[in-house]
């Protein structure tokens, strides 16, 4: 798996999704990068488990999102649920896609210019060294995607622009992972035995 696709994986869903804390490292980012290190470094004995707090999720993606989308993504935010994030963000799709080197299309210019509120509902499920990030619904200025419209922006919109988002589709855990277990305060990374 690619670094960005980590990354996206990272900030579910990818993405893809995720709150600015202050430019100083908190030390939830510290916790939370020490125990994805351990986990990336394989340091995780067999068959035990990394718990990463949603508070350092937080953190985590905030950090992560400042450095893959420094311009037009505003407060990230996680929020848990069984098996199930929900992310929260300000986005200028326009200016996101001008600092990464794109052109904006002419939708996103017409219909999705300026500072939007953003909400992304993913379910994920996995087992065995495997996962899937299921896309559930995007809230975009109180607008609701769902269903077949969803799929279309996802095939059209976020694959062209994002072809190794892995959302909707398997893709393996990387690191031992054999599943990541989803509740309400945290999110349990289990080392495979």
């Amino acid at each position: 798996m690619g670094q960005h696709t980590r990354r996206l994986f990272l900030v579910p869903a990818s993405l893809a999704l995720a709150v600015f804390l202050p430019a100083s490292e908190s030390s939830e980012y510290l916790s939370a990068q020490r125990k994805i290190d351990l986990i990336r470094r394989e340091a995780v004995p067999a068959g035990s488990a990394v718990i990463l707090k949603k508070s350092e999720l937080n953190a985590y993606v905030e950090r992560e999102v400042r450095l893959v989308a420094p311009q037009g993504v505003r407060n990230p935010r996680l929020e848990l649920g069984n098996n199930f994030a929900t992310a929260f963000a300000h986005v200028d799709f326009a200016k996101l896609q001008r600092s990464q080197g794109q052109t904006p299309s002419w939708l996103v210019e017409t219909l999705l210019s300026g500072e939007r509120p953003v909400r992304v509902d993913a379910r994920i499920r996995s087992g065995s060294g495997r996962a899937v990030v299921d896309v559930e619904q995007v809230v975009i200025s109180g607008i609701t995607i769902s269903g077949s419209t969803l799929d279309y922006l996802i095939r059209n919109f976020l694959w062209a622009y994002y072809p190794d988002a892995k959302v909707g589709k398997p893709f393996e855990l990387a690191h031992r992972i054999d599943r990541l277990e989803v509740s309400f305060s945290e999110v349990r990374v289990v080392i495979a035995r």
